[in-house]
C-alpha cells in the first residue's frame, strides 16, 4: 500500500517511551485494558509495517500503542524521525514521554535490583543522567508528558484512562455482566454475586415453565411483584456507587454475576433489566446468560 495513505489506517496510535523506570509498562497495560492492541519493544522500521498488518486486521485493530526505548538499539535521532512522520499513520497520534527524577528511579531500580540499561559499566545514577540527556530531544517531541515521581501504579492507570479513555460513564472499565444457576456452579472470575432465588419463580407457573427470562410472558408475571423492581434498583444502585471507585484505584474489570436456581428465568430477567438501566446511565455492559439454553 502506498505510504501515503497510511494515515487512513488506524483510529489511534500511541507512542511510548520515556525514562527507563518511569513506568512505561504499567502504562502499556493500561492501554491494553482499554482496548489498544499493544506491542513492546518494537524497532522503529517496523512500524509502518505493523501499522499495515493491524489494518488487514479488517477492524478488529484500530487502536494500537507500541513502546519504544532503549532496549531496541536505536539512537535517538532514529525514533525522532519516526515521530515526525506520525501522522501518515493514524487519524489521531500521540507521543506518550513517562519521566520521573533521579532519586525516585534509583530507588525504584533498587528495589526490582534490575540493571539499568545504561549503567552497565558506571554507576545507576550515572545510567539514569546519560538516559536523561539523551531523551531530551523525544521529551521535546511529545506531546503528552508525565511525571510519575509522585505516582502509584494506580495514579499511573487512571491517568493514562483519563487522556486516552473513553468518553463515558463507565471510566474505561470492562463491566459484563453474566445470569446463571446456583446449581451448576458459581461463574469464574465473579467479583460481585447477587442471589435472587427469593424471587417468585416462573419455573413453577403453567406456561412459563419451557420460556426464558428473555420472553415478554416471564419479565411480566416478574414485574408483578415488588420485590423484583426493589432487587433491581438496589442492585443498580450499589453499582453505580461501586463501578467508579474501582475505577478511580485502576481496576479495568469488573464481573457482576446474577444467579437464580436453573439459570434460566429469574437472573435472566434482573441482568436484562440491569444492562437497559446501566446504558441509561452511561455505561455499556456485555451481557451473558451462562445457563439459560440448558434443559429445564
Amino acid at each position: 500500500m502506498p505510504e501515503g495513505r497510511w494515515k487512513e489506517l488506524l483510529d489511534s496510535l500511541v507512542i511510548v517511551t520515556g525514562m527507563s523506570g518511569s513506568g512505561k509498562h504499567t502504562a502499556y497495560k493500561a492501554l491494553e485494558d482499554m482496548g489498544y492492541f499493544c506491542v513492546d519493544n518494537l524497532p522503529t522500521p517496523l512500524v509502518p509495517r505493523l501499522v499495515q498488518l493491524a489494518h488487514a486486521s479488517e477492524g478488529r485493530i484500530n487502536n494500537l500503542a507500541i513502546v519504544v526505548d532503549f532496549r531496541s538499539g536505536e539512537t535517538p535521532a532514529e525514533f525522532a524521525l519516526l515521530f515526525g512522520r506520525l501522522k501518515e499513520f493514524a487519524r489521531i497520534c500521540s507521543v506518550l514521554f513517562l519521566e520521573a527524577n533521579d532519586e525516585v528511579l534509583a530507588r525504584r531500580y533498587s528495589e526490582t535490583r534490575r540493571i539499568h540499561p545504561l549503567a552497565r559499566s558506571g554507576s545507576l545514577l550515572e545510567g539514569i543522567q546519560k538516559e536523561r540527556m539523551e531523551l531530551e530531544r523525544l521529551r521535546n517531541l511529545a506531546d503528552v508528558v508525565i511525571d510519575t515521581s509522585r505516582f502509584g501504579v494506580h495514579d499511573l492507570r487512571k491517568a493514562i484512562q483519563e487522556r486516552y479513555g473513553t468518553e463515558n460513564r463507565s471510566d474505561g472499565m470492562n463491566l459484563s455482566l453474566i445470569s446463571f444457576g446456583f446449581k451448576n456452579g458459581i461463574p469464574f472470575n465473579t467479583d460481585l454475586l447477587f442471589d435472587v432465588r427469593f424471587l417468585p419463580n416462573p419455573f413453577f407457573v403453567e406456561g412459563l415453565k419451557s420460556k426464558t427470562g428473555d420472553d415478554r410472558e416471564v419479565v411480566e408475571y416478574m414485574k408483578r411483584f415488588s420485590e423484583t423492581e426493589e432487587i433491581i434498583s438496589r442492585i443498580i444502585d450499589m453499582l453505580l456507587y461501586l463501578l467508579p471507585r474501582f475505577a478511580r484505584e485502576g481496576k479495568s474489570y469488573c464481573t457482576a454475576a446474577v444467579g437464580c436456581t436453573g439459570g434460566r428465568h429469574r437472573s435472566v430477567m434482573v441482568v436484562n433489566q440491569l444492562n437497559t438501566r446501566l446504558k441509561g446511565e452511561g455505561f455499556n455492559p456485555s451481557v451473558r446468560h451462562r445457563d439459560s439454553a440448558l434443559g429445564v
